[in-house]
């Protein structure tokens, strides 16, 4: 079974159950069990928008999409996250004003419900398991906290049942709410460095300079720019001054960049006596090593636009 069917059933199991929570809230009298209704909706909404993203970003590069669809399932974690991220804020406020105005609650209903709410998140996380997406791992993310949370309802009811201190339900909304807020936050600001193009935790830029200049022929490498197209794939483009067989040192420094973790690059070759003519281009010499070659082979020089294709 592929992974966006079980983002599918996920999704399913989530819409109906939060109808069921619902109910559920209501005839308990829990804050926590209808705010967590509500945050299963909004789960609901947001897995429904990635299933449909996930099935998207599966789709071939095109005319349109050059790079392909990946990034649709970045734009799945965010909107998931988002989701995840306003319904947090709107459970710890409602949570706190029940602190100062406790009502009664169905402690038994409270039980039952905290069971079958932890049956059929746990069997929505087993579904969403293997993902390896953004989108997916935010799914299985929520699947995973709300198991969390519903554990906790499970455990403050049954602890409610026996002391009668109802301030319990809405100090577990808020510390649940507290637990999936800051994971949110987090994921929406991984999703946020992809968009902006930030260059990957996984890459440094000054260790990948230093093993491609100590190619043999690379006299130079500047204008480097790093990114990720989905949080996985890695692409890069820069310019490298050669001296010496071009495609040598092409397949060379592809390979470097294979290592580490780079997928696609597209390579610029300059002669040593070319001068950069992009405005943002700052040519200085980080390579330790210069290499004699003859250059009587005039065919070595001038200016290449060289790309690898997947």
């Amino acid at each position: 079974m592929t992974s966006d069917k079980n983002i599918l059933i996920a999704f399913l199991l989530n819409l109906f159950f939060s109808v069921f929570e619902l109910i559920g809230g209501i005839f308990t009298n829990s804050i926590a069990i209808i705010s967590d209704a509500l945050h299963d909706f909004g789960d609901s909404v947001s897995i429904g928008i990635s299933y449909f993203l996930e099935k998207k970003s599966k789709q071939k590069p095109d005319e349109k999409y050059t790079y392909g669809y990946k990034r649709f399932s970045v734009l799945g974690s965010v909107i998931t996250t988002s989701i995840l991220f306003v319904g947090s804020i709107y459970v710890i406020v409602t949570s706190a004003a029940r602190i100062f105005n406790p009502e009664p609650i169905n402690y038994n209903g409270m039980i039952v419900f905290a069971v079958v709410g932890l049956v059929v998140n746990l069997a929505a996380a087993y579904f969403t398991r293997e993902g390896d997406s953004l989108g997916q791992k935010a799914v299985n993310l929520h699947m995973l906290e709300d198991c969390l949370g519903w554990a906790i309802v499970l455990v403050g009811a049954i602890v409610m049942r026996f002391t009668n201190i109802a301030l319990i339900d809405s100090v577990m909304s808020i510390g649940v709410a507290i637990f999936i807020l800051t994971h949110a936050v987090a994921a929406l600001k991984e999703a946020l460095y992809i968009f902006l193009e930030r260059t990957p935790r996984t890459i440094e830029i000054n260790e990948i300079k230093e093993h491609i200049c100590h190619i043999d022929g690379v006299i130079d490498v500047h204008h480097i720019h790093i990114w990720s197209h989905d949080g996985f794939q890695n692409y890069a483009t820069l310019h490298v001054i050669v001296d010496g067989d071009y495609a040598k040192i092409k397949h060379e420094i592809k390979d470097e960049l294979k290592e580490h973790g780079i997928v696609h690059s597209t390579l610029e070759l300059e002669s040593p006596d070319e001068v950069c003519h992009d405005t943002d281009c700052h040519v200085h010499e980080c390579c330790d090593h210069r290499h004699e070659h003859d250059h009587d082979h005039g065919h070595h020089h001038g200016h290449y636009h060289i790309g690898h294709h997947h």
